[in-house]
């Protein structure tokens, strides 16, 4: 079966999108978005996530503490909570969505208006989830920045910098969104398909020669 140039970036739109939503999921619950080096205590190494606070020794033991109570924390956190929730929550959805669009799924296989319906309502939940999962990580990098140049905190103290969930948030977000628009651009295009003729259809046919039949 020949697919059409629409369902190739509509199906490349929803690889990309699950890629990034994975992403974002990992994202949310991993400890990794802070990393805190002690220069006194070169041995330890501190993560921080949305859930808990680790600590890592230098022979790979690791111990974490969750969070006492959702409403003693900052506010950057509390909202990264929900958007990031909202943000997973959402591209499932968009998934569901948009793979029920595919010119190649049966599912309301006649009803082509529907599909372009369900097609651009599913890139615009993945556009949202990717909007939704790029907020939380930037505003809390802006407050890491803000905090790691303080003038007012003595340079003795140990500052938090970026950790590695804060770049697979970023890369997850633009993942969302990419494929959210491809899903939507899609579409908009008219499905071609691309079909391979027969070889032995191709050729002119040739007249045949009775053998009886003599040549004047």
């Amino acid at each position: 079966m020949a697919w059409s140039c629409k369902t190739k970036i509509h199906l490349g739109g929803i690889f990309l999108s699950f890629f990034g939503w994975v992403s974002s999921c990992v994202v949310t619950f991993v400890p990794l978005w802070k990393n805190l080096n002690l220069d006194l205590n070169e041995m330890e190494i501190w993560t921080m996530g949305l859930w808990q606070v680790c600590v890592m020794q230098e022979e790979g033991a690791m111990e974490c503490k969750s969070y006492e109570s959702f409403l003693a924390l900052p506010l950057d956190l509390k909202v990264s909570r929900i958007l990031m929730f909202l943000s997973n929550g959402s591209g499932l959805l968009g998934f569901l969505i948009s793979s029920c669009g595919l010119d190649c799924c049966k599912t309301w296989e006649e009803k082509t208006t529907l599909k372009r319906q369900l097609s651009v309502c599913g890139g615009v939940i993945f556009g949202i989830s990717g909007i939704m999962t790029l907020i939380p990580v930037s505003w809390l990098a802006y407050n890491t920045v803000h905090e790691f140049w303080d003038e007012t905190v003595p340079e003795i103290v140990p500052r938090w910098e970026f950790g590695e969930a804060m770049f697979l948030g970023w890369f997850a977000g633009f993942l969302l969104v990419v494929g959210g628009l491809l899903i939507t651009c899609s579409a908009c295009l008219k499905g071609t398909e691309m079909t391979t003729m027969p070889l032995a259809a191709c050729r002119e046919p040739t007249q045949r020669v009775n053998p009886n039949s003599k040549v004047k």
